[in-house]
């Protein structure tokens, strides 16, 4: 990339010598709210000098009022001019540098609007088992030696998990569940986990159920799944949702100071795909206590959203705050002070539910039943709430009093009315700008779409599923139901805001197929699931950016090239409006600033 100054090393040292100099400190210590007058009142004192020109190219700005520019000028971690580049170089100095694009494309840096941050630490140690082109699984036999592999490979003795990720019946040619049966005579002495896609379960080895407690006895608790061995009671291998839950939130963990040390790699996966700011979620104690030590220590330089998990609330209120004694499911009268702002690049955002599982899964709740048999082989089975709705509803009218934004994952129809029923209970207008995220908005009705619009609710929608599971859903849903998934055409048409997420580590952290696959809805057999609900480039990039930023309260800093904003930016090779569609997956990030500087930069073609 011609420039008229070397670029810095990207080299772990680098981001970290970048964290320590304090760049953008102030975030940690002010509120959102606050943030914006202060980029206001930098602006002025930055613009008398520029550290960075980007010009030539092309210079997407996502702002619907001005979308291309010539030049953008940075200084103090913020866009300080974007514009003509007559005007813009007027700023240029002696220490300037000038990056010039050539056939380049630079436009702000993608937001992760709904994944979990904390997988990425581990999954750098995890095995792979997902189905192409993410994994190398395409039938039963296949699992044995992939971790055969991953155990050499990572040295993992004898007693100690082996834990993989992806698993996903879907990818298999024999269209049925993996049994610990098949796992156990490979590792009879080691516990297995392989983690469903959609994080809602795993298949577990008989040594793995024995370690958990899991046996004959074990009854199936409201909400969660246990397949059985036929004629038997027990456990066969999958287990699901509120079955999976306390053993996912208490799963085998690095040490951590482990954890700690695997950071950067697990940024990198953000930032070598163009992203700086990343989701935590569905946040449990533990891990927000892991992150708020890893901002303590300086070791993150990505942004992190964390989202409480609801069910983890209690055990937050008795570590940050001893002295309260209201009831378990009560927060005190100054908890929402603790959201909205960042500190050491961490901010809590708001408390996320769960109403329901994944459809991939056949664990969402539906209004109607699925046209196959349910996931243990059930007739007529249209899924279940996870927890009672009545007492979701009276939780997130507590927190619409006390002003706290609500994130609720909801897949199934049924599971959307019940967050639209909690929104109406608690008198949720959209004009009291409330922000309620409903996570996936995954088997809509049209006539659901309507009260999203009356109440403000905001959708961040999964189109990545019509690829990885088009196949799937059609067969379950039929093709009228399955046409309707992520129907980001439709919500636009009603003025919604939406944003477009992977689920991460659900589906790979790669923005260019969450953008492809909103602009061509194309599933792996080449099927167009839902043709009148694909997208144009703008909109689909639009949801990558300024709304997600919009989602989470941070359109006034982040998400478009604007004079005031930070400077988060990614360089891609080619400019993904213009390209031939299918050439939009093709594209490679080249380098990614993190508010000025250089996070990322591909040293290979």
């Amino acid at each position: 990339m011609p420039e008229t100054k070397q670029t810095e090393s990207i080299s772990s040292l680098d981001r970290r010598r970048f964290i320590e100099t304090g760049v953008g400190a102030t975030l940690g210590a002010v509120a959102a709210g606050s943030i914006t007058a202060m980029a206001a009142s930098e602006t002025t004192d930055a613009a008398r000098g520029a550290e960075m020109i980007f010009r030539g190219g092309n210079i997407i700005t996502m702002d619907d009022k001005r979308r291309q520019v010539q030049a953008v000028a940075v200084a103090k971690g913020q866009i300080v001019a974007a514009g003509d580049e007559a005007e813009v170089m007027k700023l240029k100095t002696d220490g300037t540098r000038i990056v010039d694009l050539g056939d380049r494309t630079l436009m702000p840096s993608f937001m992760d609007s709904h994944g979990h941050f904390m997988n990425a630490p581990q999954i750098v140690k995890w095995a792979n088992v997902s189905g192409p082109p993410v994994g190398p699984i395409t039938r039963i036999a296949d699992f044995v030696p992939v971790l055969q592999a991953h155990v050499k490979k990572n040295g993992i003795k004898k007693g100690e998990w082996i834990i993989g990720y992806g698993y996903d019946r879907s990818n298999l040619a024999e269209n049925r569940e993996l049994t610990a049966a098949e796992l156990d005579p490979a590792f009879p002495d080691n516990p297995v986990m392989l983690i469903h896609s959609s994080n809602h379960g795993a298949v577990l080895n008989s040594a793995a159920f024995k370690l958990v407690g899991y046996n004959e006895q074990t009854k199936t608790p409201p909400g969660g799944l246990i397949l059985r061995v036929p004629g038997t009671n027990r456990p066969a291998g999958l287990i699901m949702e509120t079955a999976f839950l306390p053993i996912f939130g208490n799963m085998p963990q690095p040490s951590e100071r482990v954890l700690l040390d695997t950071l950067d790699s697990a940024q990198q996966i953000y930032a070598s795909a163009g992203v700086t700011t990343c989701m935590e979620g569905a946040t449990h104690a533990a891990d927000l206590r892991f992150l708020r030590k890893a901002g303590a220590e300086g070791l993150l330089y990505l942004d992190i959203v964390s989202l409480p998990l609801f069910v983890e609330v209690p055990a937050m209120v008795k570590e940050y705050a001893p002295n309260f004694h209201g009831s378990p499911t009560d927060l005190p009268k100054e908890a929402p002070s603790a959201f909205g702002f960042y500190k050491n690049r961490l901010k809590l955002q708001g408390i996320k539910f769960v109403v329901d599982g994944s459809p991939q899964g056949k664990t969402a709740f539906w209004s109607k039943p699925l046209l196959t048999k349910g996931p243990g082989g059930e007739d007529n089975w249209r899924g279940r709430p996870l927890f009672p709705p009545e007492t979701l509803i009276k939780l997130m009218k507590e927190l619409y009093d006390k002003g706290i934004q609500v994130f609720a994952h909801a897949n199934g129809d049924a599971a959307i009315d019940v967050v639209i029923d909690a929104g109406q209970a608690a008198g949720l207008k959209a004009e009291q700008d409330r922000r309620w995220v409903v996570i996936h908005s995954q088997c809509m009705r049209p006539d659901q779409l309507p009260h999203y619009k009356e109440m403000g609710l905001t959708p961040s929608f999964f189109p990545m599923h019509t690829f990885f599971w088009g196949e799937e859903h059609t067969a379950n849903l039929g093709e009228e139901r399955a046409s309707f998934i992520s129907p980001m055409k439709s919500a636009i048409d009603q003025t919604l805001v939406c944003s477009n997420h992977c689920d991460y580590s659900v589906c790979p952290m790669d923005p260019m197929r969450m953008m492809w696959s909103a602009v061509t809805r194309q599933s792996r057999a080449g099927r167009i699931i839902g043709p009148n609900e694909r997208i144009d480039r703008w909109d689909a990039l639009k949801s990558l950016t300024i709304n997600a930023a919009w989602q989470i309260r941070e359109e006034n800093r982040k998400g478009t090239i604007e004079a005031g904003k930070l400077a988060d930016l990614v360089i891609l090779d080619s400019d993904p409006l213009t390209i031939e569609t299918d050439k939009i997956l093709e594209i490679k990030v080249l380098e990614t600033f993190k508010e000025g500087k250089s996070i990322f930069r591909r040293t290979t073609a």
